[in-house]
């Protein structure tokens, strides 16, 4: 985040954690990437010793009882430099943890939020399927209940922190009711029997960000592992849009990155006797790179703090989403550009951005998706994707 509407506290752990992420991170980030290697364990450890891990999580759970506002400024610093370590903290304050916090028992949050700031406990969530992409209503995965269990079946695609995490957030269809009114989530730990994973996708970008498919045989979790009941899908994706400012976050520190090697770059880079930024055209790029981060931060700043402590609002959400995610695409090409054949090296690290920039904006909902989204909230209806026929039941 920049300075403005920041509090002085704001600030102070704005400096601080970008402190860590240069003195941390900034020499293994690269090589986590080359090697796909996701964060170690004893660097979500400093995480939770630092206490970024529960920084907009309640402090009678072992949160810093911070807000929204503060988990992002701490997430930007970090994602500037190593989107692994960004990623934990992504988890923790933005991710399906809050699912717990705003709807969960108490015993739930007793049991995983205070896990999860101490760093024992990763989750991750489990909602895209191989045919339910965004399409979420969709999925099949299956939750059936016997005695004092429930029985899940299915199978799960794409899934961030898949085959690390120690516990999934299972978006899964509990009756046979169609669509979003079956849907509820259900907490079910890595160990459980019946549970298994894929290997793990070589992806483009997010290769210190392990992604995996998820397996479902017979798996039995215990009745109190349930989190959303069933007709529950509205709660959820209510709490997601406090994942996609997280998402929306990432797109707007690896624009913050690029700007910030671009601006470096163009004063010391000669050409024809003269540095970069003394060509006009060069002076036209930064400024364009410039206006569309600041813009970014914004709408992120817009929808992160008029949510307080509570839900974002979706219209808001999805609008910083959307452009976050393209601006990021937009900025880091541009760099790229700047660098010239430099940038098409691994060594300044403008690559990393640049396909790191491509995965966030198809994680957690795409800029199409978010446009569908920003065009039902203006009019203040919903359209169906699907065509008339299907939607009829006609064949």
């Amino acid at each position: 985040m920049s300075g403005f509407d920041l509090t002085a506290e704001q600030e102070q752990l704005k400096a601080v954690a970008a402190k860590v992420a240069a003195d941390v991170y900034a020499a293994p980030a690269a090589r986590w990437d080359l090697e796909r290697t996701s964060l170690p364990r004893e660097e979500v450890a400093r995480l939770a010793d630092l206490g970024y891990l529960g920084l907009a999580i309640p402090e009678e759970y072992g949160g810093q009882g911070g807000t929204l506002v503060d988990a992002l400024v701490v997430i930007e610093e970090l994602a500037k430099v190593c989107r692994p370590a960004a990623f934990q903290v992504f988890e923790c304050n933005t991710g399906p943890i809050r699912v717990i916090q705003f709807f969960g028992t108490e015993e739930q949050k007793q049991r995983w939020l205070t896990a999860s700031c101490r760093g024992e406990q990763t989750m991750a969530i489990a909602i895209s399927e191989p045919d339910a992409g965004s399409a979420a209503t969709d999925l099949r995965t299956k939750a059936r209940r016997d005695g004092d269990h429930w029985v899940i079946n299915g199978a799960k695609r794409w899934i961030s922190n898949g085959g690390h995490a120690d516990s999934y957030l299972v978006y899964c269809r509990m009756s046979d009711q169609p669509g979003a009114k079956g849907i509820g989530a259900i907490v079910v730990p890595a160990d459980t029997p019946g549970f298994s994973t894929g290997a793990q996708e070589k992806l483009m970008g997010f290769r210190g960000i392990p992604s995996a498919d998820l397996f479902f045989d017979d798996v039995r979790v215990p009745l109190d592992h349930l989190v959303i009941e069933e007709g529950g899908f509205g709660k959820l994706f209510g709490v997601f849009s406090i994942e996609r400012l997280g998402n929306a976050t990432m797109s707007l520190a690896l624009g913050q990155a690029a700007l910030d090697k671009s601006t470096a770059y163009v004063q010391e880079r000669v050409q024809f006797g003269r540095p970069l930024i003394d060509f006009q055209n060069v002076q036209m790029t930064i400024a364009q790179m410039a206006v569309q981060v600041e813009a970014a931060r914004l709408l992120v700043l817009r929808a992160s703090s008029e949510a307080g402590d509570g839900l974002p609002d979706t219209y808001q959400v999805s609008v910083a989403k959307c452009f976050a995610n393209e601006m990021a695409k937009q900025v880091t090409d541009l760099a790229m550009q700047l660098h010239g054949g430099n940038g098409y090296t691994e060594e300044y690290g403008l690559e990393r951005l640049h396909r790191d920039a491509h995965g966030w904006a198809i994680a957690g909902g795409t800029p199409a998706i978010q446009r569908v989204r920003i065009a039902s909230e203006l009019l203040g209806r919903t359209f169906n994707q699907r065509p008339e026929r299907a939607a009829s039941g006609t064949p």
